[in-house]
């Protein structure tokens, strides 16, 4: 489903460098929509204007992630009958495989400098964290474990890699150096443990914990310390996403018997709720300047996306088709 699709994608994200040859996407939100049949990726630009599909394949394209410097865009895609992580520019030129392997290949995070691709394998048995040059050559597997390692998500300085992992016999929180070595446990917790997301100065992990018995929204310093609820409600609290200069989280939240956009301090305080609509409205993804939230909305009877200020006013319906779309995500 679309929008299960476009949650995976809005918690495991990561951005990076560029490449001198393309040119830079300003201003332009990237999204999936199965308006043609099956999922493809498409663009328009920040008002909802240009809509275009990049894609444009009979298979699924999905899991889009920009590179940082907005000149390239990796995804996964299953046009070759298994899925595989490709890279395209931003005009949907330029399609390439990069994995290239006939086992499973999910969930591209660009690093930092656009130099690598981490992703998650199955290639040798279970589901493991790979990584690749921005090319596809040197894959290597970091994480090499009997248990599942999914969810790799760069530090901002590209010297480590947070990840999700099964080997302790439930969920928990790891991270490792960007060569694989050095894993650590983070959350070291009997319930499960989800999502990590770097703040942007590098200093604070947030994660999703069932430890309450529901989903919350945690944050702990990078070594594991200060681990703390954010939400602390009974009902679930999900999907966050740090606002650019790390002083805000938004996320979404069901403590309103539906689905809804909040946002917090970075400290869990000034709990504001943004959406207020009797649909489900989630994914929030922000602007890079930290004005403007994108988010997915069915309150028009299907998933569209829409756009709001950061505190809530001026929510617009950018896309208006009869099927689904979902996952946005805003050029660097």
């Amino acid at each position: 489903m679309i929008f299960l699709v476009g949650i995976c994608l809005a918690v495991l994200l990561a951005a990076c460098g560029g490449e001198e040859e393309s040119t830079s996407a300003a201003d332009k939100i990237a999204f999936q929509s199965d308006r043609d049949g099956n999922a493809e990726i498409y663009v328009m630009n920040a008002d909802g204007s240009g809509q275009t599909n990049l894609t444009d394949n009979s298979a699924d394209d999905t899991s889009l992630t920009w590179s940082l410097d907005g000149r390239r865009i990796a995804f996964m895609s299953d046009r070759d009958d298994n899925a595989e992580i490709y890279v395209m520019k931003p005009d949907g030129s330029g399609q390439t495989n990069l994995t290239n392997n006939p086992a499973s290949d999910w969930t591209p995070a660009w690093s930092p400098d656009g130099s690598r691709i981490a992703f998650v394998s199955d290639r040798d048995g279970n589901r493991e964290v790979h990584v690749m040059n921005a090319d596809g050559s040197d894959q290597t597997n970091l994480t090499n474990n009997a248990g599942d390692d999914t969810g790799p998500a760069w530090s901002p300085d590209g010297n480590r890699i947070a990840f999700v992992s099964g080997r302790d016999g439930n969920f928990e929180v790891y991270v490792m150096n960007a060569d694989g070595s050095g894993q650590t446990n983070l959350t070291g917790n009997p319930d499960d443990d989800l999502t990590p997301a770097w703040s942007p100065d590098g200093s604070r992990i947030s994660f999703m914990p069932t430890r309450e018995g529901n989903w919350d929204i945690y944050v702990m310093n990078t070594d594991g310390s200060g681990q703390a609820n954010l939400t602390n409600n009974p009902a679930y609290d999900s999907i966050p996403a740090w606002s650019p200069d790390g002083s805000r989280i938004a996320f979404d939240s069901e403590r309103d018997g539906n689905l809804e956009v909040y946002v917090m301090n970075a400290d869990g305080s000034g709990l504001t709720r943004l959406t207020d609509n009797p649909a489900a409205d989630g994914v929030p993804a922000w602007s890079p300047d930290g004005s403007r939230i994108a988010f997915m909305s069915n309150r028009d009877g299907d998933y569209e996306i829409y756009v709001m200020n950061a505190d809530g006013s001026g929510q617009t319906r950018l896309t208006d088709h009869p099927d689904e779309d979902a996952g946005p995500a805003w050029s660097p």
